[in-house]
């Protein structure tokens, strides 16, 4: 299978793994799994033993004519403890296997270069970290909302890029689907492609 550089001036060969169905209900599953690894899990509530107060009875069990009252962190109380309190660890991960994560990935990018949302150029390298030069670049492959895929991690693009909403820089070896679902266009380096290639074979 052939892929076109950005600006038509050539082609490059692309393996035919890179021609699978669109398979979107494993996509979802990989995607939401990776939402999930990315939640925190500290929110928390204090039951009637972590509320600090008093342990005395707040009055005498018998001859006030008011309901018996042990203290004042029961749950029925205001100020109380959570009757049914949310613990700080919770751990929302989903188990994604590998041959799961490839084909996945597999599916994503043989739909984005069906639908021409797969950039491929030669270099994104940049002479300074300097964001003007980098929205020159940009907008000369008409990119907006996209990212930027090289091989290995260029601090010159990331600084660049930093400062621009909806830009976001990868190196090819981080790359995940939730990364990939999550913009318009991505734009990749041959390099990249070629690592990403046999990354996932």
């Amino acid at each position: 299978m052939k892929l076109s550089l950005a600006g038509g001036k050539s082609d490059i060969d692309v393996s035919e793994l890179f021609t699978l169905d669109y398979n979107e209900s494993l996509i979802h599953q990989v995607v939401v799994a990776y939402q999930a690894g990315a939640r925190q899990g500290t929110k928390a509530q204090k039951n009637r033993a972590r509320v600090k107060a008093t342990n005395a009875k707040p009055w005498k069990q018998k001859g006030t004519g008011r309901a018996r009252a042990g203290d004042s962190k029961s749950p029925i109380w205001k100020g109380g403890g959570v009757t049914f309190a949310q613990t700080e660890v919770r751990d929302y991960k989903q188990k994604v296997n590998k041959k799961m994560f490839r084909k996945a990935m597999v599916s994503i990018v043989s739909e984005l270069i069906r639908q021409d949302r797969l950039v491929v150029v030669e270099d994104l390298s940049l002479s300074a970290p300097k964001t003007k030069e980098l929205v020159v670049k940009l907008k000369e492959l008409d990119l907006n909302k996209t990212l930027l895929v090289t091989e290995y991690p260029d601090l010159d693009l990331y600084l660049a890029a930093r400062n621009l909403p909806n830009v976001y820089v990868c190196e090819q070896a981080a790359v995940d689907p939730y990364s990939l679902v999550g913009v318009d266009k991505v734009c990749v380096t041959v390099s990249a492609l070629r690592k990403l290639e046999e990354r996932l074979s």
